[in-house]
């Protein structure tokens, strides 16, 4: 059974939470969806660990229902997730991040690795020189037309809710290895993963570039819980050597999921819902 609440920060944002799952049964899992500027979209990944521990997720602010006007800044989303453990009653978490929560959950570390029983980082954090790779096999997946319309859709200065919806199919069927099903994932996530808080997206995206994670993975690998793992899909646009490359630096091990892209338990539900189910066995001793 799913519940829901609200829990009250410190600067008075209200942010809401979903549980599912026993919450009396400790650490729970948390996980941080990507963005930044989208609301949750975890739902169906939530289920696949809920009898083996409890399950959290959360709206970040300025997203879904936790709304939000003003700022935002890396370290207060770090502190969010500090006050909503603190309004849990939660001293230790697995934590899973996916795409950009794998950004969050790693300056969570950084700030509080006193309060992680585990860590799962799933399609990210991507360090180094990535960008170009991606760019260039995101243009390899799109004709000619696709790349056309994009651009001019980026570039509108005013975009009606259908152009919205396309702009975002666009951008994001290109993340699946399957391009017919990946169209069809992009369009209903354009239309349910709204609105996207684009000034919050611009604001963390230039904040990361100034502050890249790259410069503090040395004291994130000391700081890493004893249970800690990346995931990536091998079809990725977004070069798998780059998680590799991480992995390495981080002495951490790398599954590999053949058959999908950046969201790989809509591609391959089976193997990812059996390497969580490992992961968090292992962390929370069941």
């Amino acid at each position: 059974m799913e519940t829901q609440g609200l829990a009250s920060m410190s600067d008075g944002a209200q942010l809401r939470w979903m549980a599912l799952g026993d919450t009396a049964r400790q650490p729970p899992v948390v996980m941080l969806h990507g963005g930044p500027g989208l609301p949750d979209y975890l739902g169906d990944v939530a289920p696949m660990v809920a009898d083996l521990a409890p399950v959290y997720r959360y709206d970040q602010r300025g997203t879904g229902r936790s709304p939000w006007r003003g700022r935002h800044s890396l370290a207060r989303h770090v502190d969010d997730l500090a006050e909503l453990l603190d309004a849990w009653e939660v001293s230790k978490a697995v934590l899973m991040g996916h795409s950009y929560g794998t950004d969050l959950a790693s300056r969570f570390c950084l700030a509080h690795s006193d309060r992680l029983a585990g860590l799962l980082l799933m399609c990210g954090p991507f360090v180094g020189d990535w960008r170009a790779g991606d760019r260039a096999e995101r243009e390899r997946r799109m004709s000619a037309a696709q790349r056309e319309r994009l651009r001019d859709l980026e570039e509108s200065p005013r975009r009606t809710e259908e152009e919205e919806v396309e702009l975002l199919t666009l951008a994001w069927f290109t993340d699946h290895a399957d391009p017919g099903r990946g169209w069809r994932w992009a369009a209903q996530g354009a239309r349910q993963r709204r609105p996207v808080n684009w000034a919050m997206n611009g604001e963390l995206g230039t904040e990361r570039r100034t502050d890249p994670l790259d410069e503090h993975l040395a004291e994130l690998r000391v700081r890493l819980p004893a249970r800690a793992e990346l995931l990536g899909g091998v079809a990725d646009p977004r070069p798998l050597s780059a998680l590799e490359s991480l992995a390495s630096r981080l002495d951490l091990p790398l599954t590999r999921i053949e058959g999908a892209g950046h969201e790989p338990w809509l591609e391959q539900p089976d193997a990812v819902r059996a390497h969580l189910r490992r992961f968090v066995q292992a962390a929370v001793g069941t």
